[in-house]
This record gives C-alpha cells, structure tokens and sequence, in this order.
C-alpha cells in the first residue's frame, strides 16, 4: 500500500486541524491504522490507533480527549482529528498502516506547526 497524509499547517495554540491519510489498493480495510508523529531531536511517538472495523481506538495519554482518530473504509481514509492544539504538538505526523502479516507501510508525513 502506499500512504498518502495532508491537511497538515500553521495554527495557533487553541486551534484544530484534521489530518487525512489515504490508501492506495483495494485491502486498506483490512489494515490496523495508526497516527505517529515525530517532533525536533525527539522518537518518533505513537499518537492514536484504530482497528481494522472502527471499532476500537487507542490514544497516547498526552493527546486524550483532545484527538480522536477515524476511518472510512469506503474513502481508503484515515484521519485525525487535533483540538485544543497546543505548542508541543508541533511535529510531523505520519500515518502507519499494518496488514494482518504484518507488514507495515508508512506515508511521508505532513508537518504541524502550533505556533503564536
């Protein structure tokens, strides 16, 4: 597969963005999805997951309550959606797919900036 991310930018601390990723092929429904993001001299950090159905979600402690990760498996799409962004957000975000071998596949990034 390979993975597309935008919907990346320049916000202001308070702000939203929602980051897309879409798939190439026609599996993409049968892929565990996930959000990473890696920021300046830091390792790259598991942001949210998703199952392959949508029907669970996973979500590093320091973006709970303000991201919320969704997938439309019609659209081959993944999201993210950012609220309350805050400064140490700023990053580029990548999408991760994972097929059920175990294979995994990454998208080049998008970078987010939260910045005044």
């Amino acid at each position: 597969a390979q993975l597309a991310e935008s919907g990346g930018g320049l916000v202001q601390p308070g702000g939203s963005l929602r980051l897309s990723c879409v798939a190439s092929g026609s599996t993409f429904s049968w892929y565990v999805m996930s959000w990473y993001r890696q920021a300046p001299g830091k390792e790259r950090e598991l942001v949210a997951s998703i199952t392959t159905g949508g029907t669970s979600t996973d979500y590093a402690d320091s973006v709970k309550g303000r991201f919320t990760i969704s997938r439309d498996n019609a659209k081959n799409t993944v999201y993210l959606q950012m609220n309350s962004l805050k400064p140490e957000d700023t990053a580029v975000y990548f999408c991760r797919a994972v097929a059920i071998t175990g294979r995994q596949y990454w998208g080049q990034g998008t970078q987010v900036t939260v910045s005044s």
